[in-house]
């Protein structure tokens, strides 16, 4: 099973033919935010779904309690690059506000069921993430 770095690694040596399709068949993309220090490019394998031609990611964290740093870079940043197998695109993220996360949260459960354990195990509203392709 690949994580972190080797999973980011994987998915861009093989154009996502290795790390596309996760564990239990969830999708994954690579994501690349700047730092919000640093300035610097930093990449994470997500689970994620397609929507009305976006791509849609949860800012889970596991259910911790912070949010995790992707999504803290994203408050400073919001212009990203986004890779979905083979193709790589640049795009801007934005959380979704309580209606559109009410209608995105069961497309992204369906796909990944422990995004509702996580959101029991924390008072933290958990963000989802849409990604709106740009250019």
């Amino acid at each position: 099973m690949l994580f972190g770095d080797e999973h980011v690694r994987r998915y861009e040596e093989t154009a996502g033919e290795v790390g596309h399709d996760w564990e239990n068949g969830a999708p994954v993309l690579i994501l690349t935010t700047k730092g919000r220090r640093t300035g610097k490019p930093h990449k994470f394998a997500l689970i994620y779904q397609e929507h009305d031609g976006d791509y849609v990611v949860v800012a889970s964290k596991g259910g911790a309690d912070d949010h995790p740093g992707w999504y803290k870079n994203l408050a400073h940043d919001p212009d990203v690059e986004v890779q979905v197998r083979a193709e790589v695109f640049r795009a801007r993220a934005r959380t979704a506000g309580p209606d559109e996360k009410a209608r995105l949260w069961p497309i992204m459960t369906k796909v990944w069921p422990a995004y509702d354990d996580y959101q029991r195990s924390t008072d933290r509203d958990i963000p989802v993430v849409v990604l709106e392709r740009v250019g």
